[in-house]
């Protein structure tokens, strides 16, 4: 699934408004450039890519050869201007995933992988249908979570200028800044604009917290899973490992609000859970799959539960798909976001990026979750009001009984484990 001069990306991660953008997939470089490509090649090299990778054959009904006769009979004296008809063409696809990035906005968008960034903290995407600029989540404890940001919030404003027309690019270089400056985002949320004022900062992010839990069914392994970083799958087996030496009965794997992250790290978690079964398949243009499957190695097979909302994205997805199809796992929560499109990202000579979409991902059992998402086994729906105030205003309620969501996780595995002792036994 990754070459040598790209690697693939989710394009449910969108763009994380910070310095370092945390939910990107990583990027292989290209090494130096041996020369600097003059506008012109710079156009014709992005128009290649899409044309050699682009996930759909007819470029979304558009006639992607007269797209390359227009814009190589333009005349650029500069790098600027190549960019602006770069954007100009890819807008044609009316596809938020495949965009350009100018040499900035790359460095922006890469991977620190020591889990550090700055910023505001927030996950975004450009809605496909209206191209309203929507939060995919808010990482935990970070300034625009504290704010009270929620996911499916509608960016209006950024510091007074409207966001009609404006792609996520444009959106980051807006939102981003030094620690201790402040950004204004007029949000619209069910129908009613807010005001946020929200100070940058520089975030630590650590994607694995874990605890015991003393539930009715006894010492519960409770797994909270912020993103999928690049040191996410060994803090995870790290939790696993020291939950199963407590001899917890059970585990619930807490996923709401991730808005996704590594692919790699999604498959290396989800085979600490599985035994054996298909994780993920992508499906390109031609309709050829590259499935990832279990290896067997599996550190645990008690009985378990994931709790999901609107705000898990992504990796979120193939992992809660994954556990689902299989039968692994009971999900507990409501429909996740809907985003199952793979980009590559490829380094340009210039220093800029092209990520394009080339495969959309499918669950274990086929299904196309772009848009629509992951449906819970188990639904347990939350208010706005009662999330914000879970997660910000009574923190000390989540993932404890007087969390509803929580709560109807324990129930359900209360009654896994039940099942799993039955057939341990032999019992009717």
């Amino acid at each position: 699934m990754v070459n040598t001069k790209s690697r693939l990306v989710l394009g449910a991660t969108a763009v994380t408004l910070s310095t370092i953008a945390v939910t990107s997939l990583g990027i292989h470089s290209r090494g130096q450039a041996l020369f600097k490509a003059s506008p012109k090649e710079l156009v014709d090299e992005v128009w290649h890519l899409v044309y050699r990778q682009y996930v759909d054959g007819t470029f979304n009904q558009v006639d992607w050869q007269a797209v390359r006769k227009e814009y190589l009979n333009k005349s650029y004296t500069n790098q600027q201007e190549a960019y602006k008809s770069i954007r100009e063409m890819l807008k044609k696809l009316e596809d938020p995933y495949t965009r350009f990035m100018d040499p900035e906005e790359f460095k922006s968008m890469q991977v620190d992988t020591s889990g550090e960034l700055t910023g505001v903290g927030i996950t975004i995407s450009q809605d496909e249908k209206t191209k309203q600029l929507t939060v995919i989540a808010p990482i935990e404890d970070t300034p625009a979570f504290k704010a009270g940001i929620l996911s499916k919030d509608i960016i209006l404003e950024i510091d007074g200028k409207s966001t009609k027309g404006m792609d996520t690019n444009q959106a980051v270089s807006l939102i981003r800044g030094e620690p201790g400056t402040k950004v204004k985002l007029k949000i619209l949320r069910t129908g009613k604009q807010k005001i946020f004022n929200i100070t940058r900062a520089r975030i630590e992010i650590h994607p694995v917290r874990y605890s015991q839990k003393q539930t009715p069914i006894g010492n519960t392994g409770y797994i909270r899973l912020n993103q999928f970083s690049a040191n996410a799958g060994k803090e995870m087996q790290s939790a696993i490992r020291d939950l199963e030496s407590k001899k917890v009965s059970g585990y619930i794997l807490d996923l709401r609000g991730n808005p996704g992250g590594l692919l790699y790290s999604s498959i290396e978690i989800a085979r600490m859970w599985i035994n054996k079964g298909t994780i993920v398949s992508t499906i390109d243009r031609q309709g050829e799959q590259d499935r990832q499957v279990a290896n067997g190695r599996a550190l645990t097979t008690k009985p378990l539960v994931v709790l999901v909302d609107k705000g898990s994205a992504s990796a979120s997805e193939i992992l809660s798909g994954a556990l689902q199809d299989n039968k692994r796992a009971v999900l507990v929560g409501t429909q996740t976001f809907g985003k199952g499109l793979v980009q590559s990202v490829r380094p340009l000579e210039d220093g800029s990026a092209l990520a394009v979409t080339i495969a959309r991902y499918h669950t274990p059992n086929g299904k196309d979750i772009n848009k629509h998402g992951v449906d819970p086994d188990v639904t347990v729906d939350l208010t706005d009001a009662q999330r914000q105030d879970l997660w910000l205003n009574e923190r000390d309620k989540l993932a404890t009984l007087a969390d509803p969501q929580f709560a109807k996780a324990v129930e359900v595995l209360s009654k896994q484990a039940a099942l799993t002792d039955t057939s341990r036994t032999g019992k009717n």
